[in-house]
């Protein structure tokens, strides 16, 4: 019997591949951008690993704002970061 495939997805910050499940998912549909964690609300969704590094090193690359094309401004960002992080305390 052949054994399922793991989805794999690359992590905006650190660019590392890991386990789809492992990483939490930001969305953006119609200018509105929200945190994932199913993995199934509607429109172009990034990657990232639950990690405070990887969140700073997203920050820095203005990861967000290239791969939504669009511009978000910073208090936008400190929401979405403040959420991914409660998942950061939930898994360890």
């Amino acid at each position: 019997m052949k054994s399922k495939k793991t989805p794999m997805r690359r992590c905006v910050g650190c660019m590392e591949s890991k386990p789809k499940s492992s990483m939490i998912r930001i969305a953006c549909y119609e200018g509105k951008i929200s945190v994932d964690p199913a993995g199934k609300a509607k429109g172009r969704g990034v990657y990232i690993c639950p990690d405070a590094g990887c969140m700073e090193k997203a920050r820095k690359k203005r990861a967000l704002q290239r791969n939504f094309e669009m511009n978000i401004p910073e208090e936008e960002l400190d929401v979405i970061f403040e959420e991914v992080k409660r998942y950061e305390k939930e898994d360890r």
